[in-house]
């Protein structure tokens, strides 16, 4: 997540450092990050010119004070583990100035417990981008119980500048706010499969082809209102009795696991990747995303020439992703 968050930044046309402790993988950091800001100039989305400028924007360090040296933002992108985090927050505290941002791109945990033992809480927040974050542009923005409000808009301000899609998040409550939708749809989705009802192959093929292709143009509560809220509840109190609402995943789950079949890493899941490959899916959806982008008009702004004298946000590459 942090090479694509880092070249998102540079983009946009701030200077950043991409942080690890480790200098072969600080390095290759920025070594991917050159690669997304190389597939946006192939996918026409970034100029070439833009693109060169962004690159010269990314370097690496390896020791934290020199990676904060003149930081305004720093975004933490390492492990999911709690005190890991919190440990690293107590050290961004003690090296960053009082008006510099924290945030987290944590996808599950919340940041007001990450940031608990952090003297300063206002100045912090989620800032969780989706994967692939130099091609996907929503960022979920959370307030933690500390968060100043006027720091969240500011970094929505920020962010719509990098031609993101932000989304200011009011509760710190596990999965945000996109990730809980996506929950619902994988909990539906996977208790269909465990109940017969269809395949793998033909739930996924039904949302890809269904609801999933017009959502970037057409949001569910839009729908409500196109087809009206008599009709939509009629429907859901028809609907929802037979919907799984188990508190945690769906028996299936542990049976493929206790199998082995841990997902395309293991060469099966839902799916048997033997048959198919996974690379080829990937970039399958890198294509479909940059096309979307074009038709979005959702271009990464220009990153030639200077920004307004701000330093770019030190970005450690070890990360999670969605």
């Amino acid at each position: 997540m942090g090479p694509g968050i880092a070249a998102s930044a540079a983009l946009a046309g701030h200077d950043v450092v991409l942080a690890d402790c480790d200098p072969a993988r600080a390095a290759g950091g920025v070594d991917l990050a050159a690669a997304h800001i190389r597939q946006l100039v192939d996918g026409g989305l970034v100029a070439a010119e833009d693109g060169r400028w962004a690159r010269a924007r990314i370097r690496s360090e390896t020791t934290i004070k020199q990676a904060l040296a003149g930081a305004f933002w720093v975004i933490e992108a390492i492990t999911e583990n709690l005190a890991v985090k919190q440990a690293l927050f107590r050290t961004l505290e003690e090296n960053t100035g009082r008006d510099v941002i924290l945030t987290s791109n944590t996808s599950g945990l919340r940041i007001s417990d990450i940031v608990r033992d952090v003297k300063w809480r206002d100045r912090t927040a989620t800032t969780h981008f989706w994967f692939p974050s130099h091609l996907v542009p929503l960022v979920e923005i959370v307030m933690g119980e500390g968060t100043d409000e006027a720091v969240a808009v500011r970094l929505r301000e920020i962010l719509q500048g990098w031609g993101k899609a932000p989304v200011i998040v009011r509760k710190d409550l596990p999965g945000q706010l996109a990730n809980r939708v996506l929950q619902a749809v994988i909990r539906e989705a996977t208790a269909i499969v465990e109940s017969g009802l269809a395949s793998a192959e033909d739930v996924d093929t039904a949302i890809k082809m269904g609801m999933g292709l017009r959502f970037p143009a057409w949001g569910p509560l839009e729908h409500v209102d196109t087809v009206g809220l008599e009709l939509c509840v009629s429907v859901q109190n028809n609907v929802l009795p037979g919907l799984c609402n188990e508190p945690r995943a769906v028996p299936l789950f542990d049976r493929l696991i206790a199998e082995g079949n841990t997902g395309a890493k293991a060469g099966k899941g839902f799916h048997d990747w033997s048959a198919r490959s996974h690379a080829d899916l990937v970039a399958q959806r890198d294509r479909f995303l940059m096309q979307a982008l074009h038709f979005l008009g959702r271009g990464h702004p220009a990153a030639v020439g200077s920004d307004d004298g701000c330093r770019g946000a030190p970005v450690p590459c070890k990360s999670t992703s969605n």
